[in-house]
């Protein structure tokens, strides 16, 4: 159940109302551990600033961010003590920590994405300690800034709760600050192909495959290498993000009717449209790469070379790359524009932050230091820690202008011409964004959104709705029941592309069919469907007493 407030989840994850008297109890029974009488007003880490290292792993391939050598990290090491080793997977990021999982082999700190089911697995297999206990144990500071719905959401059937999400929004954030709230789903196109065109209208069938043939007959190729008309996410053995959740949210499909959860894959215009994909594709608009060749750094290769003349697409993960195209010259960089639409030119209903974030991040059972590691934590999670990570130290990289805490001028301007080189240099503005709060950072912006993102991010303000009732409806991954619904995931992902390939709707349909079929016909269907449900309707009801706090 939703915690409504730090006090009222003490009986659930055994956290005191004030900390005071069972800190003290604490201190008493481990001299050892702390000298101080811990507070739940004062940070802990302010008590131990000594040389500390701790091993952070980051389940992404594509993270090449190092602590040390630049302004944000270098002051963050000064002021606590704290240094860290980022461990990336250097090939299949799954692949890695499966190994490490089986080997209970886990680092100080994991960061993991929040849908992955590591994250249970870790948690189910005791290899993860439980952050209200080391709060309670070692720094009842984390209970003053972490975010009691958070702390409700991520509760565990045994009370604790053992991650905490970055980029994260409950529904009271929403009441916040919803208008300005932004979508990382976008449709984009490269501004001079896209306006030699006559600025085509692609929300149409018609008018999508039109403009992606025009451009194919227009711009053959891009610097002596062919053009790419249309380009997507990486097809994985989920599925294929692009083709999956964005293109259903660009037709506004509801998620559920009448309180029922509603498969959106059978939806007509969401067939409609991915026969608008397998025509694309039929028409020699989709090359071989699109399916075998995007990876994250194939992609970024090809979206710095110009190469897609559009693309439905996560638009921050290619920032950087489309500042310096615009740097190089504004009208080959990438705009948005609307995209696919249903019948009715419906607006699109594009996903926002929920409240179980992106990433969520872990303290492993071999931790090197409990206190300093939930300390640690606390810090960076507060508005301190944010705001030291964003802006970095007042008087080098921020000050106080206007009445505003904000970059330097100078400091901005690097940061909105070579995002690399301000990296390398001072590290800030979500450089490290492993508990990165976006909506306090809200506060801090003023004058870092510049072209071409600006462009983007405002195309997507007023699309952009919470969908935090649909995460994390899965079953258990190691209940018959998800284990079926892995089978029935992979066996889509496998569908996908298939359905893209076929050589004509009439075989597409039947694809679709025997897709259905088979799902619908496993033991354990009508099991995953009540179970989702009931995740569902859990979710609504945390979601309710999160709004009633």
């Amino acid at each position: 159940m939703m915690c409504s407030t730090v006090a009222a989840c003490s009986g659930n994850v055994g956290i005191s109302s004030n900390g005071s008297a069972e800190n003290r109890l604490n201190v008493e029974a481990n001299p050892k551990e702390s000298q101080a009488v811990l507070s739940p007003d004062e940070p802990a880490w302010k008590q131990d600033t000594t040389p500390i290292t701790f091993d952070w792993y980051i389940n992404f391939d594509w993270f090449t961010g190092k602590w040390g050598g630049n302004v944000v990290s270098d002051y963050i090491t000064k002021k606590t003590g704290v240094s860290l080793n980022f461990i990336v997977p250097a090939g299949d990021a799954g692949e890695k920590l499966n190994t490490m999982i089986t080997a209970r082999s886990l680092p100080d700190f994991i960061t993991i994405a929040s849908y992955e089911d590591a994250v249970q697995k870790i948690i189910k297999g005791g290899m993860a300690l439980p952050l209200n206990e080391l709060a309670d144990q070692y720094d009842p500071y984390f209970f003053k800034v972490a975010d009691p719905a958070k702390l409700g959401w991520y509760s565990q059937a045994d009370g604790n709760v053992y991650g905490y999400p970055n980029a994260s929004s409950s529904p009271a954030d929403y009441r916040k600050y919803g208008r300005l709230f932004t979508s990382n789903q976008t449709f984009v196109v490269r501004k001079d192909m896209y306006e030699a065109l006559g600025r085509p209208d692609m929300s149409t069938p018609e008018g999508f495959l039109g403009a992606l043939k025009a451009a194919k007959a227009k711009f053959p190729e891009v610097d002596g290498q062919p053009l790419i008309p249309i380009g997507l996410h990486e097809f994985t053995e989920t599925g294929n993000y692009s083709l999956d959740s964005y293109l259903q949210n660009f037709l506004a499909i509801p998620q559920q009717k009448d309180g029922k959860l509603y498969d959106r894959r059978s939806d007509p215009a969401y067939l409609k449209w991915l026969k608008v994909f397998r025509q694309a594709n039929e028409d020699g608009l989709m090359p071989t790469d699109v399916y075998i060749d995007e990876k994250r750094l194939e992609k970024d290769e090809k979206i710095s070379q110009g190469r897609y003349f559009a693309m439905l697409y996560q638009w921050s993960d290619f920032t950087e790359i489309n500042q310096a195209l615009y740097r190089k010259d504004p009208n080959k960089a990438y705009i948005a524009i609307d995209g696919p639409a249903n019948d009715a030119h419906d607006a699109p209903t594009l996903a926002g932050n929920g409240v179980s974030g992106w990433t969520v991040t872990l303290i492993s059972k071999n931790v090197k230091d409990k206190k300093r590691a939930i300390a640690f934590l606390s810090y960076l999670l507060s508005e301190e820690g944010n705001k030291d990570l964003f802006l970095g130290e007042k008087g080098v990289t921020y000050d106080t202008i206007d009445g505003q805490d904000q970059l330097l001028p100078e400091v901005r301007d690097l940061l909105n011409t070579d995002r690399q080189a301000f990296d390398r240099q001072y590290g800030g503005s979500y450089m490290y964004w492993m508990l990165m709060d976006t909506n306090m950072n809200l506060a801090w912006m003023t004058g870092m959104e510049a072209e071409p993102a600006k462009q983007i991010k405002n195309w997507t303000r007023g699309k952009t709705i919470s969908m935090t009732e649909f995460e994390n409806l899965d079953p258990d991954p190691t209940t018959k029941e998800g284990i079926a619904q892995g089978e029935n995931t992979r066996l889509w992902a496998e569908t996908l592309p298939k359905l893209l390939m076929a050589e004509s709707d009439a075989e597409f349909d039947r694809l679709f069919a025997e897709f259905m079929r088979t799902i619908t016909e496993n033991p354990e269907y009508e099991a995953i469907e009540a179970s989702r449900q009931a995740a569902y309707e859990r979710n609504v009801e945390k979601l309710q007493s999160s709004l009633n706090q």
